[in-house]
């Protein structure tokens, strides 16, 4: 009998993993040796730690680390060459993209799943029932007045706000303020922010006057510590779950979440080997984190795209002609 122990090492954002085994030596088809490096979204973390775990119970004698430090942040070192591959809760930026090409560094493109960004309140909040995209907009927009509850909508109580929200290396940061306030990056200064999405748990489960928003799978593992706010964007409240997410009417906080790997680094089978299993597993380990698994198409679309090394964004509809409907970029 095989025993397996896994120990996680936690220091500066990075997560070792690294599995012990006990008894017999672990069967596949071929035992690679190696490192794989990974790092960025905090939102798109869960899956690859899911899928590294995995990954490990196969190939034990390849250690796998998975750093949290923004998308932006993942981005800057994979464009340095730091690490394999990043793991990206947007599609890359154009800056992002000039500067990969001005380093020389490819990057291939590989959606792993769907996530609706949750925006939640206090567990003890008895008063916020839905919010509106414009009432979002009215709480995180640059120069917003709203301070208490009562400045959202009338009838809320003469308690002051205070805001929780991912740091502006986040991919999430990146999405919710270009889609709730039109432009990437703009939001008002005063508020919490941490790249460690359950940092953003823990105080707005010790708020009771807290708001705030990350990605779904923070949410689904710490509902009975949050309270879900639905969005109306336009055709009634509704709350981000499997089905919303997955048939697009939870909107307009549904996205792709990706992870970006080096072509060059596919050179090293250990590497190759756990990009492939990746996108093997993540229909499965998508679901079992939160997350909603894309369709069977994108994820052979994504094969392709690692069978070719075809480097190059389809989601980014400035750096790409390919639309971003997800159907239409796995053709």
């Amino acid at each position: 009998m095989i025993k397996r122990t896994f120990q996680r090492f936690a220091s500066g954002g990075l997560i070792l993993l690294i599995a012990t085994i006990l008894g017999a030596p672990v069967v596949s088809a071929q035992q690679l040796r190696g490192t794989v490096s990974l790092d960025g979204s905090s939102t798109v973390f869960p899956i690859s730690e899911a899928v590294a775990e995995e990954f490990l119970a196969v190939q034990p004698r390849v250690r796998v680390t998975v750093g949290v430090s923004g998308t932006g942040g993942g981005f800057k070192k994979f464009i340095a060459g730091e690490i394999d591959i990043n793991d990206a809760s947007r599609p890359i930026k154009m800056k992002e993209v000039n500067k990969a090409n001005e380093m020389g560094i490819g990057y291939i493109e590989l959606p792993v799943a769907y996530d609706g960004l949750s925006v939640v309140v206090n567990k003890n909040n008895t008063w916020v029932d839905h919010l509106t995209v414009a009432e979002l907009n009215k709480i995180w927009r640059p120069g917003s007045t709203a301070t208490n509850w009562s400045d959202v909508r009338a009838g809320w109580p003469e308690m002051k706000i205070r805001l929780y929200g991912p740091g502006t290396d986040s991919g999430t940061f990146d999405y919710f303020t270009e889609t709730i306030n039109g432009k990437s990056g703009a939001s008002r200064p005063d508020y919490t922010a941490n790249e460690d999405d359950n940092a953003l748990v823990q105080g707005i489960s010790g708020d009771v006057g807290s708001l705030g928003y990350f990605g779904y799978a923070y949410y689904a593992a710490n509902v009975d510590k949050l309270k879900l706010v639905p969005i109306d964007g336009g055709n009634g409240p509704i709350s981000p779950t499997q089905t919303t997410i997955n048939n697009g009417t939870y909107a307009p906080l549904s996205r792709p979440i990706f992870i970006y790997v080096r072509p060059d680094a596919l050179d090293r089978k250990e590497v190759r080997a756990f990009v492939d299993f990746y996108i093997d597993s993540a229909p499965m380990l998508a679901s079992e984190v939160g997350y909603i698994p894309l369709p069977a198409a994108v994820y052979a679309r994504a094969k392709k795209r690692v069978d070719a090394r075809e480097v190059g964004t389809a989601y980014h509809k400035e750096a790409s002609p390919i639309s971003a409907n997800l159907l239409d970029a796995s053709k």
